[in-house]
């Protein structure tokens, strides 16, 4: 399952209407705070339909232990971000939910100020999502993409030391090749799997945050020898020197994880989210390695792209209960632990997937990704461009450079039309 949506995504995004938002108005700041207000029952929406009737119950358990005037009930979906966009258009969504990929601009139709809660200042991404200075969404956590290894494949094929140039990860690929082993899951098929080539890397190639939002200043923002070329060319030369899947036409993405579970593949590249997810599937902690994705030969530190993790909550304006709510987001950031598979968004918070301690070894230079402006979002609405797509079409054509021109007449069809 893709746990992640993206910061600088070229993926469209389909604008939601503000009708039917409620006649309420919107409650005063200070109706959040105050623990004798907290009380009542709420409903958290949510994508993650596995944590149902189990981790959520310990959840609302926890959650009425520290409030008991207060209770939460959990809903997932499947297909969240239509399923809550029409929930949001028809006026009917509940108390808390996970902000779908909707414009800042339209946040404080929906949502409560998320100010009064005091952790403005302590969390990352304050303006991932906000409005004219005001936070009305609170990620959940912090993701980081890297390569996730299994290192007894490492050992059998011979690899000592871990990458840290370009040259050396295609070399070390080629050992893992002449084992048998296949050194990279892509899971190529499942095209949202392959999003750090179109997103997190050319943004650590180029060392620009506002590399997506400055596509808004040409009509040409995909070239071969720019980021986005340079990045997908990795992904290309991987596949033409055989060090992905044999079929990358028919991968599986469950399967892929029992297969670095086992030594059959070596490496994803990916968030850190998935190691708790090989952990829970049987493979032993100490044999998975994690360190930053080697992009270049350039020598130093490597670059590493900090994104918000998937969602970020927030709470209904018009909640009939909405000091309970908000006292649910607050609890949800400091003690539910449900950031335990991914990095704090508190800025003291540690990490507790211990692999990180391995990544930080190599002292990457940490970037935090920017959100994208309402104009890049407008042009990549009217596009209607899917990131993911671009990376597998490049990696398959017979010439790349035709790809990106395809690419940059849509982007450019979409920018003119927007600036009418």
């Amino acid at each position: 399952m893709n746990r992640k949506w993206m910061l600088g995504a070229i993926a469209g995004v389909l604008a939601v209407s503000t009708a039917g938002c409620g006649g309420q108005n919107q409650p005063a700041a200070s109706d959040g705070g105050g623990e004798d207000s907290i009380s009542g029952t709420i409903t958290y929406l949510t994508n993650r339909t596995d944590l149902i009737g189990n981790v959520y119950d310990d959840y609302a358990k926890r959650f009425n232990e520290k409030y008991p005037d207060a209770h939460v009930e959990f809903e997932a979906t499947i297909d969240y971000d239509k399923t809550a966009k029409m929930r949001l258009s028809s006026g009917d969504f509940p108390d808390v939910m996970n902000i779908p990929t909707i414009a800042n601009t339209e946040l404080p139709n929906y949502y409560a100020p998320l100010d009064d809660l005091g952790l403005t200042d302590s969390i990352r991404f304050p303006d991932y999502k906000s409005d004219g200075g005001v936070l009305y969404g609170m990620p959940s956590g912090v993701d980081v993409v890297g390569v996730v290894y299994n290192k007894q494949a490492f050992e059998k094929a011979g690899i000592d030391k871990v990458p840290t140039t370009l040259d050396e990860f295609y070399a070390a690929s080629e050992k893992l090749k002449a084992a048998g082993i296949v050194p990279l899951a892509s899971n190529f098929k499942d095209q949202w799997p392959v999003y750090p080539f179109a997103a997190e890397t050319p943004v650590a190639m180029s060392g620009n945050v506002d590399l997506s939002n400055e596509r808004v200043n040409t009509d040409a923002p995909y070239t071969l020898d720019g980021p986005y070329g340079q990045s997908m060319n990795i992904l290309r030369t991987m596949h033409e020197k055989g060090y992905l899947e044999a079929d990358i036409n028919s991968t599986n993405w469950e399967q892929s994880k029992k297969d670095v579970a086992s030594g059959k593949f070596a490496m994803f590249y990916l968030g850190e989210w998935i190691i708790p997810q090989l952990i829970g599937g049987g493979m032993a902690s100490e044999d998975i390695g994690f360190f930053p994705f080697p992009y270049d030969n350039e020598a130093g530190s490597r670059n590493v792209v900090l994104s918000p993790a998937s969602g970020a909550y927030g709470v209904n304006k018009n909640s009939e209960h909405l000091a309970t709510a908000k006292a649910f987001v607050k609890w949800m950031i400091e003690e539910s632990g449900a950031d335990a598979d991914m990095l704090p968004i508190l800025k003291d918070g540690k990490a507790r997937i211990v692999q990180m301690e391995e990544f930080d070894s190599y002292k990457p230079t940490y970037l935090e990704g920017k959100v994208d402006t309402a104009e890049a979002l407008a042009i990549v609405n009217k596009a209607q461009i899917v990131k993911e797509a671009i990376v597998q079409e490049f990696v398959l054509a017979d010439n790349p450079q035709e790809t990106f021109d395809k690419y940059n007449k849509m982007w450019a069809k979409a920018k003119a039309e927007v600036a009418k």
